[in-house]
């Protein structure tokens, strides 16, 4: 059973760069975690291209960030002192916690070209994690337990599901995956996660005896166990445990309205540190309300 579906739409972020926006949505703030979920392109950069494009200096709070990418090359810093490239079928996790700031640059596209192709997602901590002290990892290889069979490669970008574990640590129970069918395939959806959901980055699927075409999201209910591709289809798996009601505003989210009240005026007046190695510039704090209607 579906119980909704999403239709991305298209944003921009600015200097080219577009977006499709899953979620939040209206009608569908979260699925298990998942608070966020922005489908990156697809599109071609030229070489020499304007940093403009690149996304600046920004800070998080209350939230990890999961970095997928389908093609391309982005360049990840942090205010940690992390500085790791992105590339196809890896894993740049970062927990914020009390709060982290991070810049993506697309440094390969400038000088090289590219094509950029990905999912950028956001996972709620849970209430007794939201101050944890800030952290990055990077994963790939082992790191990302991988299967192929009937018409179905997968490969798992974080927690637990179809008997397999990946290497990122998560604060709250969840699964998400990355499935490549072939046309005809049909593929499994874990059923042990009491919020659940599917996109579809390219291709077609059926299920429920519906077709769905490329660029949606299907909140699943308790019945959706598979779905069968109709053409090559890109698919992502994921969902998990609720964690209660958060609410956001820009790049933070919180249990707590007054937290993130806190945490823009602490982005405003310049307290939060800026990645060493990409300082000079950063995103200012947009105008608006830091504390909007509940998440739930």
């Amino acid at each position: 059973m579906i119980e909704m579906m999403i239709e991305q739409r298209r944003r921009s972020l600015g200097g080219g760069l577009e977006v499709g926006r899953i979620l939040p949505f209206a009608r569908r703030r979260m699925v298990g975690p998942f608070i966020f979920f922005d489908h990156m392109g697809p599109m071609d950069i030229a070489a020499g291209v304007d940093r403009s494009l690149d996304v600046r200096p920004h800070p998080h709070i209350g939230l990890s960030t999961v970095t997928y990418l389908f093609s391309g090359e982005v360049m990840h810093r942090d205010s940690l002192g992390s500085e790791q490239a992105i590339r196809p079928q890896e894993v740049n996790w970062m927990t914020a916690g009390s709060g982290i700031t991070h810049s993506e640059r697309f440094e390969k596209a400038r000088a090289v070209g590219d094509h950029l192709h990905g999912i950028q997602a956001w996972v709620a901590l849970p209430k007794g994690d939201e101050e944890a002290a800030p952290s990055f990892s990077h994963h790939e290889g082992d790191d990302l337990p991988q299967w192929d069979a009937a018409g179905v490669r997968g490969q798992l970008i974080a927690g637990r599901a179809y008997g397999l574990t990946a290497a990122a640590r998560t604060h709250s129970p969840l699964f998400y995956a990355h499935l490549e069918l072939a046309a005809g395939a049909r593929a499994e959806i874990p059923t042990v996660y009491p919020e659940r959901a599917l996109y579809i980055a390219t291709g077609a699927i059926e299920i429920d005896g519906e077709r769905y075409e490329a660029g949606r999201m299907l909140v699943l209910g308790a019945g959706a166990s598979s779905f069968q591709a109709l053409a090559p289809t890109t698919a992502m798996v994921l969902g998990g445990e609720p964690v209660g009601e958060r609410f956001l505003f820009w790049n933070f989210v919180s249990s707590s309205k007054a937290r993130l009240a806190q945490a823009a005026e602490d982005w405003k007046a310049g307290r939060m540190k800026l990645p060493e190695a990409d300082h000079d510039e950063f995103i200012p704090l947009p105008s608006g309300d830091p504390s909007p209607p509940p998440m739930s």
